[in-house]
């Protein structure tokens, strides 16, 4: 199948894509908000989470079902496969990368995909809540 859309169409909805302040991120942090769970969103740690609370060492990623290859939802693009099978490799490997380093550094991972918080944002909110309170033995 051949793309629709020229190489510059292609380029410009490309670029439009955000990489950060998604609407499930937005959905997630608001309702942490709500509960009381005050975080922090600037960072500089590897991987820059999507969320971050610093006194607890914990951190929150909201990854797409497109970009990060769902199992559940993911769709290998029929255009350019190759370059989207190396891409999503890549993008793995990456996240768990990023997981070991973070965690090796005392810090709890938690990650959420998107079809997640949009189903069950209320469950979502109580993992996050769940693992806040357990004791970090780093920090007590």
């Amino acid at each position: 199948m051949v793309d629709v859309l020229s190489k510059s169409q292609r380029k410009f909805c490309m670029s439009r894509i955000r990489g950060k302040n998604t609407k499930p991120e937005l959905l997630l942090r608001k309702a942490l908000w709500l509960r009381g769970l005050r975080y922090r969103l600037k960072n500089s740690l590897p991987g820059r989470p999507d969320i971050v609370y610093p006194g607890r060492h914990l951190v929150i990623f909201v990854d797409g079902c497109f970009w990060h290859g769902c199992p559940d939802h993911y769709q290998m693009p029929e255009v350019n496969r190759t370059f989207w099978e190396e891409k999503m490799l890549k993008t793995k490997a990456r996240d768990k990368e990023v997981n070991r380093m973070l965690k090796q550094n005392g810090w709890k991972v938690l990650r959420f995909w998107e079809h997640e918080i949009k189903i069950n944002l209320s469950g979502c909110v109580d993992r996050v809540s769940q693992v806040f309170q357990e004791p970090n033995p780093k920090l007590d």
